[in-house]
């Protein structure tokens, strides 16, 4: 019997079906009343999936795009997705002018505002341009075919005998052309299609073209606006001191000195709120932790005069009993629990009772810290709280979490607040949480003024929701013809959705759950159980969210595997990735089916780029290989590295390859691909979190450290070449670089790292 081979979900992804979008009269008419336009030409609404279909009060359809050529030609596409350097405008453009046979670059992107009806608006997942890919096609086709109609019946011919391209719509026999701008008004007038024509890719003219960024100009020279960039008349400022011990709260403060410094307009306690979760929706379970902890806020005239008037507030914080927690404390319990049964999540066959007979026995421990996400932009959020509305201005990954937070803590109906999104400087999973949001509707309440709250970087980093630490005790039983027969993992975290959705909640569908099994493995005896670590901690997803933590232990355990046996790690692979024919079907339809001849395949592909056979020249180098299933796209890195005497580790070059499907636009797919390769660099390399008397002892880069330029490696990205529709990609970069250099440095030291970040002194020669 072969183990399970399907992954879950987090966010389960409808597919936007044009009979949806289809019906959106009532979308057109409130497009128009949203956004007060007259002589609006042709307006198509539909619906861009994120994690579950739209629908009003009555179950009737209801738009989140709106696609528009006015009748000066313009094309303007509304949309919901939040940009934070991804590029999802550009390749969202690109899909869109592919089928309206427009110029891609004259498409202008319009960020449409946060309303409750909507539905889930999240941005996140790797799905924007997953998720976007047929509803946008649907909707170009669409508009041309109404354009083409009419043109033809202005000039009285079959729609047939015309054609698009250029923005206009030409008829060859008699040689006459219209553009699009002058049918607008026209077009409009007609039924929507419900199925048009899509074009064949072999036609596509602009879908996997290389193309630069449609912000990438204004990005450069300073003139993209991002949520700090904010500005509104007579604007304050505010910065907030918050307890450093987790969940602790005001006790009592004196602002006499606070607001004695120049420019200090006021100093007011912010309320712990309780909150349904850290995402702003969702029901309160029992026991559930989650608030807004209080704080004290210092306005002023500027960030530079409320940051020094914080240093002088004298606050008296109660630490609630969480004073006591320590990283050396997680660890021990961590390795305490993985000794004991835990909480069983997939079982096949008798594991305990295979590698009780097995014939080698192995077992291994791998651990991860705790990180933090760090995005360029620390949170920041601008709101103005008037007349009993709030407009918030906020970049953030989650504008209806938002809404429904700030409407929750002041109390009002989500109908009076406005959510307006605004750029990010990155995201990487922090702006999914609200608590931003919140507190700075709070302050502009207290204020009586339109307030930007902003984070230091070190408020950024100690007061983060952070990717759990957490321990993988792995153990396998080979049989005396070399192939694995059992297969344990026991994961032992302080989950994500766990704090998300109170202490007691059973994670077996969750964020350190969600994909980490042996990827199709034939292994006939499986076993996968968790155990909880309870910490005050907040826990929050960080791109590659379970992938970034579970391919870790399992893919340097695969090559532990391989030595133990003396086979090639990539053939290890082969071998216990099971034949498609021999895999049964999901039992569950939020379940994901992985292709195994698609992983096979990239990881063959990845290794033969990578040249991966061949010697490397010079000492204690060595190359390692990781590759696995994420967010419906396949991906393996072969690392390259050398490590010096004293145990220093240089990265010489890394090899991705992909297979995510059909690529909409190369370069910005493999931009993405390199930052997510710096990305978990940074992390394996660097990053951890750690805690001492409950205290967060990381605070900014000098000692939460960042990959610098010059220790960037060679990077190599090969795409596999592929007709499937386009799927994840914008973490698949972070979430097997370190296992592939974890692999790597067993290669040129012999020996094994099992724990996170690396350190020189495990390394070093005696």
């Amino acid at each position: 019997m072969t183990q399970p081979f399907t992954q879950r979900k987090r966010l389960p992804i409808p597919g936007g079906t044009l009979s949806a979008w289809a019906r959106g009269g009532l979308g057109r008419r409130d497009f128009l009343k949203r956004s007060a336009l007259t002589g609006a030409g042709l307006v198509i609404a539909f619906y861009l999936p994120a994690r579950g279909e739209a629908a009003g009060a009555d179950g009737s359809f209801v738009p989140n795009a709106w696609l528009q050529v006015d009748p000066e030609g313009k094309i303007s596409l509304w949309v919901a997705r939040s940009e934070m350097g991804q590029g999802v405008r550009t390749s969202m453009c690109m899909i869109l002018a592919e089928e309206l046979e427009a110029d891609w670059t004259r498409v202008t992107i319009v960020q449409a505002d946060s309303e409750a009806k909507y539905g889930d608006m999240v941005t996140g997942g790797s799905a924007s341009v997953k998720t976007s890919w047929e509803p946008l096609r649907n909707a170009g086709a669409a508009g041309r075919e109404m354009l083409i109609l009419a043109a033809a019946k202005e000039w009285g011919v079959p729609a047939a005998d015309c054609v698009a391209r250029d923005e206009a719509v030409f008829h060859a026999a008699s040689k006459r052309s219209v553009k699009y701008g002058a049918l607008a008004a026209k077009a409009a007038k007609l039924p929507v299609p419900k199925t048009p024509a899509l074009k064949d890719p072999k036609d596509f003219k602009i879908v996997g073209m290389g193309e630069p960024r449609v912000d990438g100009p204004k990005i450069v020279v300073g003139a993209a606006k991002y949520g700090v960039d904010t500005k509104l008349p007579g604007m304050l400022y505010a910065v907030t001191a918050r307890s450093p011990v987790f969940l602790g709260k005001v006790k009592k403060f004196d602002a006499s000195n606070a607001t004695s410094v120049a420019g200090v307009k006021k100093v007011v306690e912010v309320p712990a709120v309780e909150m349904t979760s850290p995402f702003g929706f969702g029901p309160a379970k029992p026991g559930n932790q989650h608030f807004l902890p209080s704080g004290v806020a210092v306005i002023a005239d500027s960030t530079w005069t409320a940051i020094q008037g914080r240093k002088a507030l004298e606050i008296e914080w109660d630490e609630l009993g969480h004073g006591g927690e320590n990283t050396a404390e997680h660890r021990s319990k961590c390795a305490e629990l993985a000794q004991k049964p835990g909480q069983e999540v997939s079982k096949v066959g008798d594991a305990d009772a295979a590698f009780a007979k097995a014939a080698v026995k192995m077992e291994a421990v791998y651990e991860l810290p705790f990180l933090a996400h760090t995005p360029m932009e620390p949170p920041n959020c601008t709101a103005y709280f008037k007349d009993g509305h709030c407009t918030i201005w906020a970049p953030t990954q989650n504008a209806q979490g938002v809404l429904a937070a700030v409407a929750h803590a002041l109390g009002i109906p989500t109908s009076n607040v406005t959510v307006h999104v605004t750029l990010m400087g990155g995201g990487f999973g922090r702006r999914l949480n609200v608590d931003y949001g919140v507190e700075a509707a709070l302050i502009s309440k207290a204020a009586g003024a339109p307030v930007k709250v902003f984070w230091t970087r070190e408020d950024d980093i100690r007061f983060d929701y952070y990717r759990p630490m957490s321990l993988h005790r792995m153990r396998a039983g080979i049989d005396e013809s070399g192939r694995v027969n059992a297969w344990m993992h026991h994961i032992v975290a302080p989950t994500t959705d766990g704090y998300y959705e109170g202490p007691q909640t059973p994670d077996v569908a969750g964020s350190e759950l969600a994909g980490p099994g042996l990827t199709c493995g034939s292994v006939p005896n499986y076993l996968l159980e968790c155990s909880f670590l309870e910490t005050a901690v907040p826990r929050g997803y960080l791109r590659a969210v379970d992938h970034l933590a579970n391919r870790w232990a399992i893919d340097c355990f695969l090559d532990e595997i391989a030595v133990a046996t003396k086979k090639d790690p990539v053939t290890l692979r082969g071998e216990l990735f099971g034949e498609w024919h021999e895999m049964p079907p999901p039992k569950n339809p939020d379940d994901e089916v992985v292709d195994v001849r698609r992983l096979r395949r990239v990881i063959h592909f990845a290794a033969e780029k990578a040249g991966w056979g061949t010697p490397l020249a010079g000492e204690r180098r060595g190359r390692g290989i990781a590759g696995s299933q994420a967010f419906s796209s396949y991906v393996s890195q072969v690392a390259e590295v050398t490590v010096a005497k004293n145990g220093a580790i240089t990265v010489d070059r890394i090899v991705l390859a992909i297979d995510c499907g059909r690529v909409v636009n190369p370069d910005i797919a493999a931009s993405q691909l390199e930052g997510g390769i710096i990305m978990g660099l940074t992390s394996a390399l660097r990053g951890e979190i750690t805690l001492v008397d409950g205290r967060v002892q990381q605070s900014n880069f000098n000692n939460y450290k960042m990959l610098r330029i010059s220790e960037v490696p060679k990077i190599e990205i090969h795409f596999v070449p592929s007709e499937e529709a386009p799927s994840g990609l914008g973490e698949l970069g972070v979430l097997s670089v370190a296992p592939a250099v974890g692999n790597a440095v067993f290669m040129a030291t012999g020996k094994r790292v099992r724990s996170l970040p690396f350190r020189a002194g495990e390394l070093a020669t005696s």
